[in-house]
C-alpha cells in the first residue's frame, strides 16, 4: 500500500465515521469530536490526495479542511 493510499484511506475514514456518527445520533454534530474528526480525516485526505497529484481532490480536502476549521471556531465561541 503506497503513503497516498495510506494517508487517503485513513482520512476517508475518518470523515465517514464522523457522518455516520452524526448520522446514527452517536456523534453530536456541532461537537469537538464531530469537528476533529472532520479536521484530522480531512487533513489526512488533503496529503494522500497531494502525493496523488489528484489537484481536483486537493481543493475538495482543503475546503473541507477550511469548514472543519471553521466549525471548530464557531463551535468554541458557543461555549464561551
Amino acid at each position: 500500500m503506497s503513503q497516498a493510499t495510506l494517508f487517503s484511506a485513513l482520512g476517508v475514514s475518518l470523515i465517514l465515521l464522523a457522518f455516520l456518527g452524526s448520522s446514527f445520533n452517536k456523534i453530536s454534530q456541532p461537537s469537538l469530536t464531530y469537528w476533529l474528526l472532520n479536521l484530522v480525516g480531512g487533513s489526512l485526505a488533503t496529503v494522500g490526495a497531494a502525493l496523488m497529484e489528484s489537484v481536483p481532490f486537493v481543493v475538495l480536502e482543503a475546503v473541507w479542511v477550511g469548514a472543519s476549521v471553521a466549525g471548530l471556531v464557531k463551535w468554541k465561541r458557543s461555549k464561551a
